[in-house]
């Protein structure tokens, strides 16, 4: 269907329910100009947004403009902020660098309409051919990408493109996400001043530190009020988010990829993408926010369709000591519980008996397993569940015979040794022959076995990363490109086979991976009480059945912390629900009170894994409360989490979101045995009474978690 001439202020994404919209006004002097972003509501009329936002063209723009900004700011136009591209040429006719660096991109083609809008604009004089596409997703966010293209001799280096979007003038609080190693994810909140607040990812991943998503709010937003306006950056590789605030008032959320100095040089004829930036507008917090994205994952092809299997890793059960005895006790003792995949991670391959060798080595060690996996592989069919495997394929040691025969396939600079992280070096993924070895291996494994899930992790930074066929040059942006081409293939030749996205935990987890993969591992922190914070706020973007969440062992390896099983399970409970504990270890009583919670999430995963996720605001921060609303709202699973003492009375449980004229019946999951009853068992309320009341809080002590399953009546 031909592309509709757009002539008049155009809403993007108007029909869109509880979503995002934008009033994208042309101007013929030179690119469209974003004037207004905001929540998707009856009556919006771009016309009359436009007049009021001055979106019209401003010749005599001084710079300090508040009504909105062209789709890429320019010096040129009296731009006196960051421009949306930096870059210059480099040779050519007559030689010189550092020409065209300052662009005029003048429109050359408007077309689309509220679903989708097409820019093209040429700059003659620079010799760049620009073209911006802006899509109103399934779920309400809007997605927008630049091509740029040099049209003219000598090669154009570029350092940086990104989208921008104006968000509101009211806006006062910018948040966003921080962390380290076993501490994903963590939210960070202060006042939005007149400036740039830069934050720049550089481990060739998303990384601990990820931003995941930049919000900027009106004062005091929360998880169920305020308006947010949320900017995510879908791109697994380097990245940059900005919030930028101009003394005219006016807030820009901004974000792509960063690309480090020369790692990207057009020459005549070559384009760069940029990596898809999705924004969406709630005016209901930030759980309006993540409604918006969790519909949008979920629209995603990659989606899986099927609920999610419980899961036993035996990771924290075996570490690198396969013995096939004990692997198939744990099997067995994982079917008797209830669980659907079992996964047996690192140290199956080559010479890998601990972490400094074997790795990149993909064959099956004939000395652990002089039979090969098919034994445990039968044994764990025949229990009736589906057989998963661990891989890095990004990495390799050097103590390993890929590193020993392919030296220079790794990054590094010249013949500086690169500096060792975990004893890993980084594999070359923007090689073709790299990527076509990596596939062969991978490959024959998953061919000469049926396994079913492949753990994809990645453990070490991408950092002095310079590419041997680029004579050195950077090689983070070829090698993301080359991480999704492989795993692209991959998919395409086992479509069976369901993905896991790991980085040392929760490292990269971004909607450019999430295309791609049915699940993430959340974090390696498995400590029940540290994970109700990194689940809380991963759930920001992923929905939870992406989420890994493990009961792991009574006392946690990496704290030694002893918590409960109820709270471990009620803590697994919401998301992808797995096992990552030694099982032969477990009593008989934990065995089937375990046996109990898997019994019980298997019959509710439907709900949890497709109904609309809540996050309370509650005044007292040793508490949390959390739960999710079925689509049709005739049901809810809500948690009540006390993770501390605190000195008041804890707070009733609000459960917002359900209709106000109908009637719920309470009923507590598992409680657990010799626990005073609660007061709220049984009570039929209204939607009104449980989101302005509240039910009443259970009478129990810090880490403890009460889960209650309200059902229409």
């Amino acid at each position: 269907m031909p592309l509709t001439p757009i002539r008049t202020p155009v809403l993007i994404g108007a029909g869109a329910q509880d979503g995002t919209v934008a009033v994208l006004v042309p101007d013929p002097t030179g690119l469209p100009r974003l004037v207004w972003t905001g929540p998707a509501r009856p009556g919006l009329d771009p016309a009359q947004v436009a007049a009021v936002r001055g979106g019209g063209p401003r010749p005599d723009d001084d710079g300090g403009d508040r009504t909105g900004a062209a789709l890429l700011p320019e010096a040129s136009r009296l731009w006196l902020g960051r421009p949306g591209l930096a870059g210059y040429r480099h040779g050519g006719e007559p030689a010189a660098t550092g020409r065209d660096w300052a662009t005029a991109f003048v429109t050359t083609d408007l077309t689309g309409d509220e679903r989708a809008v097409r820019i093209e604009a040429v700059d003659e004089r620079a010799g760049l051919h620009l073209l911006t596409e802006i899509e109103a997703c399934p779920g309400g966010v809007l997605q927008t990408r630049h091509t740029l293209t040099n049209t003219a001799p000598g090669d154009y280096v570029v350092d940086h493109l990104e989208v921008v979007y104006p968000v509101a003038d009211r806006v006062a609080e910018v948040l966003d996400l921080t962390g380290r190693w076993a501490r994903e994810r963590s939210p960070q909140r202060h006042p939005i001043a007149d400036g740039l607040w830069l934050r720049e990812g550089r481990a060739g991943r998303p990384h601990f530190d990820s931003p995941t998503v930049l919000v900027a709010g009106t004062a005091g937003f929360g998880f169920g009020h305020g308006l947010v306006h949320g900017l995510h950056v879908a791109w697994s590789g380097n990245s940059r988010y900005a919030l930028e605030r101009l003394p005219s008032g006016l807030s820009l959320l901004r974000g792509g990829e960063l690309l480090l100095p020369g790692e990207l040089v057009l020459a005549p004829g070559e384009r760069y993408t940029t990596p898809k930036v999705l924004l969406a507008v709630s005016a209901d917090g930030l759980d309006g926010l993540a409604a918006q994205w969790h519909e949008h994952v979920r629209a995603l092809p990659a989606h899986p369709g099927t609920p999610r299997p419980v899961v036993y890793n035996v990771w924290e059960a075996t570490y690198f000591d396969h013995d096939l005895d004990r692997l198939t006790t744990l099997a067995d003792l994982a079917a008797e519980v209830g669980v659907e995949r079992f996964v047996l991670d690192d140290g199956w391959f080559g010479g890998r008996r601990d972490d400094t060798s074997g790795l990149g080595d993909w064959y099956v060690s004939p000395d652990v397993w002089p039979d090969g996996l098919g034994p445990l592989v039968e044994r764990v069919a025949a229990r009736g569940m589906q057989f998963g495997l661990w891989f890095e394929p990004e990495m390799v040691n050097p103590d390993s015979e890929l590193y020993r025969a392919h030296p220079d396939w790794v990054l590094s600079i010249g013949d500086r040794p690169p500096r060792r992280s975990r004893h890993q070096l980084v594999l070359d993924l923007g090689r073709e022959d790299v990527r076509d070895h990596l596939f062969a291996r991978i490959d024959a494994v998953l061919r000469e076995y049926p396994i079913r899930f492949v753990k994809w992790d990645h453990n070490r930074p991408l950092t002095d990363a310079g590419s041997t066929p680029r004579a050195d040059a950077p090689g983070v942006h070829a090698a993301t490109l080359g991480f999704y081409a492989l795993l692209d293939r991959l998919r395409a030749a086992h479509p069976d086979v369901e993905w896991e996205s790991c980085a040392s935990g929760g490292g990269r987890i971004d909607l450019g991976v999430i295309e791609r993969v049915e699940r993430c591992w959340t974090s390696d922190m498995t400590d029940a009480l540290s994970r109700q914070l990194i689940q809380r706020w991963t759930g920001q973007l992923v929905p939870p059945e992406y989420l890994g969440s493990h009961v792991s062992a009574p006392v946690n390896h990496q704290t030694g912390r002893r918590l409960s099983l109820d709270f471990r399970a009620a803590t697994a409970f919401f998301g992808s629900m797995g096992i990552e504990w030694d099982l032969t270890a477990a009593g008989p009583q934990d065995l089937a009170r375990l046996a109990e919670w898997i019994a019980e999430h298997r019959r509710l995963r439907g709900l949890l894994h497709s109904g609309r996720t809540f996050r309370g605001d509650t005044t007292q921060p040793a508490v949390y409360t959390h739960g999710v609303v079925a689509r049709d709202a005739r049901a809810a699973v809500v948690a009540y989490v006390q993770l501390d003492d605190q000195v008041h009375e804890p707070e009733p449980l609000r459960v917002p979101g359900l209709p106000a004229d109908q009637d719920y019946v309470a009923h507590q999951l598992l409680p657990p045995p010799g626990a005073p009853p609660w007061r709220g068992e049984g009570a039929r309320c209204s939607g009104a009474l449980l989101a302005d009341v509240g039910l009443p809080a259970p009478a129990r002590g810090p880490e403890t978690i009460m889960l209650v399953h309200l059902t229409a009546v």
